[in-house]
């Protein structure tokens, strides 16, 4: 395949375009930012299960305080209603000694209540202290994650806008070349990474190999517009002042 020494030159420009191009694909897909989320999502997950673990032990412990609210208040109307029948005075002396007995038993089993009452109150304020400092690592885990959110988005942005440059200065180069020209480069890149280098100082400047003698026999004899690969990666040698020739 022949290609003019000049025209050969320029698919350096491309070769370059196309590796920023893969540096901004690789980039993208190995943000730090990436695995930073990650790990703040599972954070968050972590912190909004516990936020909802003392939410649910809350709201159980303040259902166990009405019941025991509830019962209280069942006791202390049965002694007003005890009570009351001893003021009224037409109870037979059976019936005042049961009265008497059960105010007793109101009385021990409402103080019963209230301490059992006291217990329920005391474990509801360690777990709503508890809630309260699930909140604070929750909402410390939500803005960890927003703030690596913050930075993948604007690394992301840069990408992008560098990407459209290169883009658009690739779109715009593509044309100079020749079909065959481009279609090798093209092939070359998609299977190999690098579709064109300089050849410099004698060596491959895709693979870094230095050519043996025969090889650079060979290219030597070449004329310059016949284009050369590399026999080691098959990338097009693009051959200068700089190729030791």
């Amino acid at each position: 395949m022949k290609a003019d020494p000049a025209v050969q030159r320029r698919l350096l420009e491309l070769a370059d375009i196309d590796a920023e191009l893969a540096r901004v694909d690789h980039r993208r897909r190995t943000l730090p930012e990436l695995d930073e989320i990650a790990a703040a999502e599972q954070a968050v997950r972590t912190k909004r299960d516990a936020q909802v673990a003392t939410d649910t032990a809350l709201a159980d412990l303040d259902r166990e305080v009405k019941r025991q609210e509830k019962e209280i208040d069942a006791v202390r109307a049965r002694e007003d209603r005890d009570r009351a029948l001893l003021a009224d005075g037409s109870v037979s002396a059976k019936q005042l000694t049961d009265l008497e007995h059960e105010l007793e038993t109101l009385k021990r089993r409402q103080s019963t209540l209230e301490d059992e009452l006291l217990d329920i109150m005391e474990r509801r304020e360690a777990v709503e202290l508890d809630s309260q400092h699930a909140g604070v690592e929750l909402a410390k885990a939500e803005e960890a994650l927003a703030d690596a959110a913050r930075r993948r988005d604007d690394a992301l942005a840069d990408l992008d806008t560098t990407q459209a440059r290169r883009d658009a200065e690739r779109g715009g180069l593509v044309g100079e070349f020749p079909e065959p020209l481009l279609g090798l480069y093209e092939r070359v890149r998609r299977n190999k990474g690098i579709g064109a280098a300089l050849l410099r100082a004698r060596r491959c400047g895709a693979c870094r190999i230095e050519l043996d003698r025969s090889a650079i026999s060979r290219i030597s004899g070449t004329a310059a517009d016949e284009v050369v690969t590399c026999e080691e990666c098959g990338a097009i040698m693009v051959r200068t002042a700089e190729s030791g020739l």
